[in-house]
């Protein structure tokens, strides 16, 4: 006889479970559009809410939790150079966007 693991594993790979595409079929929640799923989730909350159990962050939690992301970020060198270069970029294609736009005036200026 089987395990129990042993059957999770075959029923999970059964063809009646397989899209086309090769993918699971998506069941449950999973099939529900994002609406109903906001609806549930939106519930869940209320609840717990009511409840007395829902956590919410005070200033200092959410200071040091956006703290703990930004270092996490930050350990990645080339997705910080990465930012540094389009912010670079950014601010060099403004600069020269306000000089030809300055440049432009004058011109005007001369003609006139």
């Amino acid at each position: 006889m089987a395990t129990s693991k042993e059957s999770i594993g075959r029923s999970a790979a059964s063809p009646g479970n397989v899209q086309k595409s090769g993918q699971p079929a998506k069941r449950g929640f999973a099939a529900m559009d994002q609406n109903q799923q906001r609806e549930i989730a939106s519930k869940g909350g209320q609840a717990a809410h009511q409840k007395g159990t829902a956590h919410e962050f005070d200033s200092e939690e959410a200071r040091r939790a956006g703290q703990k992301g930004g270092e996490a970020v930050s350990r990645n060198r080339a997705h910080m150079a990465d930012i540094g270069r389009k912010g670079g970029e950014s601010r060099q294609s403004a600069q020269r966007a306000a000089a030809a736009a300055a440049k432009g005036n004058r011109q005007g200026e001369k003609e006139g």
